[in-house]
């Protein structure tokens, strides 16, 4: 496990915050995760405290966040490290991770022929997906 190597703790809390994402298949805020876990757990879950563990499971690679919607995804590859990109629904919502080294690659180059040292590049294409696009959206 992972943030047990780094020598952190995997809590209780930790992992139910972690069930829930994962169990998503979607992107959550922290909102929607303190309120599926307070209708478990049958008390309210404040969102900071979601949000701090969040923090430490993108930190840790467990998590991805999606930037324009302040929302994360469980991390089915948490040993791999890539810059992600999301392909985003604008209908649905449907959020697909993908990795893209050449792409990622590039962005970081062209960022650096520019004088910029990037850090970490967010590449979020929004647009529509298979079933949506068939569906005339």
């Amino acid at each position: 496990m992972v943030l047990i190597a780094d020598g952190e703790q995997w809590t209780d809390m930790r992992e139910k915050v972690f069930k829930v994402l994962a169990a998503s298949g979607q992107p959550l805020s922290a909102y929607d995760v303190a309120e599926r876990m307070s209708g478990v757990m049958g008390r309210r879950i404040a969102p900071n405290s979601v949000y701090r563990i969040l923090d430490l499971f993108v930190a840790r690679n467990l998590a991805l966040r999606v930037e324009s919607r302040n929302a994360f995804l469980a991390n089915i590859h948490p040993g791999c490290i890539h810059d992600c990109m999301f392909l985003i629904c604008r209908d649905c919502g449907r959020t697909q991770h993908m990795d893209d080294d050449k792409t990622a690659r590039t962005v970081r180059q062209a960022a650096t022929k520019n004088g910029f040292v990037p850090s970490r590049p967010i590449i979020e294409v929004l647009g529509l997906c298979g079933d949506c696009s068939v569906q005339g959206g």
